[in-house]
């Protein structure tokens, strides 16, 4: 492909990489055999309510605090305890993930994130992307609920970063205090950094955390599994370890010559849930549900059970499907959440490996192994246990498609440029820089049709802050070299007659994705067909606060390696 030269490629290095661990190769790693698996018991993330209950039992508004501390965390029994970067109300209740956020629909929050990390990172970064730096030194973080419908001041914008004590602020920097009115539908979400160019190495660091909106009017007639026994969550990710228990980020790119650290995806050898390496757990037999989140930056996960047991699907992202899906095997992009229900009573054996088969990066890169293959262990105990729960017939039901008529078109192109020795150098969103003036410009209380069209080799997750959306189509690209060279060229799906390239096979979407949801997986040399959706869901109706304020909201990939070079575009609502 052609190189395109971005204007901020070589800027003053002003992000301080002392203290960074700067291993080039893989001397002083720990090889994934040495650490035994399914020895830690999966730990229950600590809970905090964004709500404070009256007398009477009425919920109403809290004001709660978390700060982000550097500390030692403990991923693994034979691993030395490992610095991090951990989200808490302290930093010695502070875990990665960090706690998990409980809200109740309809009842705002306010979350002051405070920073208290210290001056210099513990990961490599890289000056030569868009980053986010200080000269007064510091850490910038910004907080973004991966899911939320909030106003455009809470909703981490990029440039909205600050570091500790605010001695420095990005140029959208408003307060450090989030207005989260928990309008959205009842589901699953959760917050992670967003600092431009640093979310990658800030969510290695363990900035992450889930985040759950519940409306007990509504969940509990459906008498799914519920408490913190039967109703868990598995935040999953990967990372790598050297032998001293440090976190392992290559310090040296695929490009150095151009970017002296920046890759095109992280991969770790461990897998990661809820903070420990291949952990289990012990379950009954019978009915639980689970909440995944693929927290990883770049690694897709297709997850099964190795004893054959059948995932129920309630919920994707952050909504629930109008009735239960049933499925052996789902593939799960960097960023979404599958919320699902497994019965153990049916299991014919004691125990169950929570496996994983798909290939780095997706989905033509390495297989998995005996390592990256394997999750998380059910244990399975051998009498069964009484299971008041069931699976309902019908979940919750929300407008369909068909109910959102389209007030406009757009056609969104994903790009990948690389080096004169073929390896990646950037990826763009519709050939345009973060900094390039907006052109994605909806109008609040409308929906869109968005044509995205991937015109590289990898599966991206499209990832859209505010916007809901419904897959409404995947068709292959017919004669794709021809219409890349045009997009190339013009950088004009229309101009380039993609009606007469989308004419190859199209590839249904899985019947547990067809509900309403904030990311997606978008298949290489596809175009993609979503209905994007700018208003409440299930009324239409304007949002309950200004969405066309400042700084506006963002799209990106959700692999962070490519969001943070750069594929990531503005989004600005209008009146």
């Amino acid at each position: 492909m052609m190189i395109k030269l971005l204007p901020f490629l070589f800027p003053l290095l002003l992000f301080s990489l002392a203290g960074a661990n700067v291993d080039d190769g893989n001397g002083g790693l720990v090889s994934p055999a040495k650490l035994e698996m399914f020895v830690d018991e999966l730990p229950d993330m600590p809970k905090v309510k964004a709500f404070r209950v009256k007398k009477g039992g009425v919920p109403v508004t809290a004001r709660i605090t978390i700060g982000m501390y550097q500390k030692k965390w403990k991923f693994h029994r034979d691993l030395p305890p490992t610095t991090v970067f951990a989200f808490g109300t302290s930093n010695e209740t502070a875990t990665v993930p960090g706690p998990t956020i409980e809200a109740i629909q309809g009842i705002p929050a306010y979350v002051t994130w405070e920073n208290h990390l210290p001056p210099e990172h513990i990961l490599p970064s890289d000056p030569t992307i868009p980053t986010a730096a200080s000269r007064l030194g510091g850490v910038p973080t910004v907080v973004h609920l991966h899911g939320g419908i909030h106003p455009p001041a809470s909703d981490g914008h990029s440039t909205a970063w600050f570091t500790s004590s605010f001695r420095s602020t990005g140029p959208s920097f408003v307060s450090p205090v989030s207005f989260y009115p928990n309008v959205q539908e009842p589901g699953n979400l959760w917050y992670h950094d967003h600092a431009m160019g640093l979310t990658r190495v800030n969510l290695l660091a363990g900035l992450l955390g889930s985040y759950v909106v519940r409306n007990p009017y509504l969940e509990e007639p459906l008498n799914l599994p519920s408490g913190p026994r039967f109703d868990r969550q598995l935040v999953v990710f990967d990372r790598s370890f050297r032998t001293d228990g440090s976190l392992f980020l290559n310090s040296t790119g695929n490009n150095p010559s151009i970017h002296p650290q920046w890759q095109p995806e992280y991969f770790g050898d461990a897998i990661v849930v809820n903070g420990k390496a291949w952990p289990k757990l012990h379950v009954a037999r019978r009915k639980y549900r689970f909440r995944i989140i693929n927290a990883s930056n770049a690694r897709f996960y297709r997850f099964h059970l190795s004893n054959g047991l059948t995932f129920v699907h309630v919920g994707s992202d952050n909504n629930y499907l109008y009735k239960p899906v049933a499925s052996t095997k789902f593939l799960l992009a960097p960023s979404e959440i599958a919320d699902v229900i497994v019965d153990f009573s049916r299991s014919t054996t004691d125990s169950a490996v929570l496996a994983n088969d798909a290939p780095y990066p997706y989905p033509t890169g390495d297989p998995t192994d005996e390592f990256n293959g394997k999750v998380m262990k059910f244990i399975i105990r051998k009498h069964k246990t009484m299971d008041p729960t069931e699976i309902p017939r019908r979940l919750m039901v929300h407008p369909p498609p068909a109910a959102h008529r389209a007030v406009k078109t757009r056609h969104i192109a994903m790009y990948e440029f690389e080096s004169a020795t073929g390896e990646p150098i950037h990826l763009l969103l519709n050939n345009k820089t973060f900094d390039d003036p907006v052109t994605e410009t909806p109008k609040e209380g409308t929906s869109e049709i968005w044509y995205v069209i991937n015109l590289t080799e990898d599966n991206h997750p499209l990832h859209v802050h505010l916007g809901l959306f419904v897959v409404l189509e995947q068709k292959e690209l017919e004669d794709l070299d021809e219409f890349k060279d045009c997009m190339m060229k013009m950088n004009d799906a229309v101009g380039c007659h993609l009606g007469q390239h989308a004419r190859g096979k199209k590839v249904a979407v899985p019947k547990y994705e067809r509900g309403w949801k904030n990311v997606f997986k978008m298949m290489p040399g596809y175009v993609t067909k979503i209905l994007v959706r700018f208003s409440m869901l299930k009324t239409g109706l304007a949002y309950p606060f200004d969405a066309t304020a400042e700084p506006g909201y963002v799209y990106h990939c959700h692999i962070l390696d490519h969001e943070d070079n750069v594929m990531m575009r503005p989004l600005k609502l209008i009146a």
